[in-house]
């Protein structure tokens, strides 16, 4: 394996035997060497090979413009949200967390912080992520001694949704839109809050977000059940008329037709939620 381009002392660029670039990492890995040498193979520490070319660059440009030690700190965090809440995240998040982590301890010591006005809803829509969030925080804390509010956990946990989604961020904000207008017409149509706790409302949840995820993609669900979907609307009339009220909003407000199988399914999760047949 050969050095390819050298970001700082500690992090360079290798090119492997197929040609692929890695990111590798060590302490004096860089240190005295230039592009062509030979990769000191016993200082490397970790390595991070990215499957996408711009995401590499953009990588490449992160990784020579914040302390080491953020990044590191970044990726610790990361792998513990993926161990502990089995978050499955897409590389993108070696870049976006670390530049926003890095960011955010510049600006907290500047006595900067941010208000998160999806706070509430972060909590309530994103649970997992959020206590991701808080784990971030205690990890940093202990790392920089800074001490991150509630609210930076918030945008953190933003991130991990961002990562599971593929999209960007003002996406995650979309989606958070999304899930509050269905519940606004579902509280408003059955008269009821559902319990944030139960096992449906998690299931809802993370059906939203895939909704989320198939509207900005543009790619609806099949139309083969429509057996089914007759069934649920003489089964859940209420939670079925809700439903359609749900895909109304989105083929106004997001130009994309859900479909008949979104309907059903959005029938049925309804349905569960409420605890409600009619």
């Amino acid at each position: 394996m050969r050095i390819h381009k050298i970001l700082n002392n500690n992090v360079i660029v290798a090119l492997g035997d197929n040609g692929a670039e890695t990111v590798l990492m060590g302490r004096g890995l860089g240190f005295g060497r230039k592009a062509g040498d030979a990769v000191p193979a016993d200082r490397i520490e970790k390595r991070f090979t990215l499957h996408s070319d711009r995401l590499l660059g953009k990588f490449e440009q992160l990784l020579a413009s914040i302390p080491l030690q953020h990044f590191l700190l970044s990726e610790r965090i990361i792998e513990q949200a993926k161990a502990a809440c089995g978050l499955a995240l897409s590389d993108s998040i070696y870049v976006t967390l670390p530049d926003h982590i890095s960011a955010a301890i510049e600006r907290y010591q500047q006595g900067i912080r941010l208000p998160n006005p999806l706070l509430w809803d972060i909590r309530q829509f994103y649970r997992d992520e959020f206590a991701a969030g808080l784990k971030a925080n205690e990890l940093i804390r202990e790392e920089t001694g800074i001490a991150f509010d509630e609210e930076e956990a918030g945008f953190i946990a933003m991130h991990f949704v961002n990562a599971q989604v593929g999209g960007e961020v003002c996406e995650v904000y979309d989606m958070t839109c999304l899930i509050q207008e269905v519940f606004r017409l579902v509280q408003e149509r059955f008269d009821c809050e559902p319990d944030r706790d139960s096992t449906d409302f998690y299931r809802f949840i993370t059906h939203l977000k895939f909704f989320a995820r198939r509207i900005a993609a543009g790619e609806p669900y099949g139309d083969e059940d429509a057996d089914l979907l007759a069934a649920a609307r003489r089964k859940y009339p209420k939670a079925h008329a809700c439903a359609r009220a749900v895909c109304a909003y989105v083929r106004r407000e997001r130009d994309f037709d859900p479909g008949q199988n979104e309907l059903l399914y959005l029938t049925l999760h309804i349905a569960r939620v409420t605890g409600r047949a009619g």
